[in-house]
């Protein structure tokens, strides 16, 4: 297993550095996509077998880990971690848009700044809802 892994990690290292080897030396392209192909071909047969060799251990592993009974908590730490995170990725991107077109809005007419500060606090309120809801996950386990 090892030594499969040494080796993938071997082409990894050739790839990057005989592609910086050809384009320094200003290679023509067809030359560069002979060697990717190359070193793909021999990379891809190589992960394919590091996965195999790996899936037994794995298994041996999640055995373990079930006959301590520590598998549901794991998985609660996931799904709590996951709700805050998306949350806050979607309140960012909510902000994002709210706030450019209340800033835009504002420098039009200066008396609505009240109002496009709601929809900015609404926009905010997802990343809340998100971390209410990993609260409450973490309570359950």
């Amino acid at each position: 297993m090892k030594t499969i892994l040494a080796i993938m990690a071997f082409t990894v290292v050739a790839t990057i550095g005989i592609g910086a080897r050809l384009y320094i030396k200003g290679a023509d392209c067809s030359r560069i996509k002979k060697t990717l192909i190359a070193n793909i071909s021999l990379f891809a047969p190589l992960a394919a077998g590091a996965i195999l060799l790996m899936i037994p251990e794995i298994a041996s592993a999640s055995t373990a880990v079930t006959a301590s009974g520590s598998d549901s908590a794991g998985l609660g730490y996931i799904a709590a971690a996951l709700s805050t995170g998306m949350a806050t990725i979607g309140a960012g991107y909510a902000v994002g848009s709210v706030g450019s077109a209340a800033l835009g809005a504002v420098s039009e007419d200066q008396k609505i700044l009240g109002k496009t500060l709601i929809f900015v606090g609404l926009a905010e309120g997802i990343a809340i809802y998100g971390l209410i809801v990993s609260i409450l996950i973490l309570g359950r386990l």
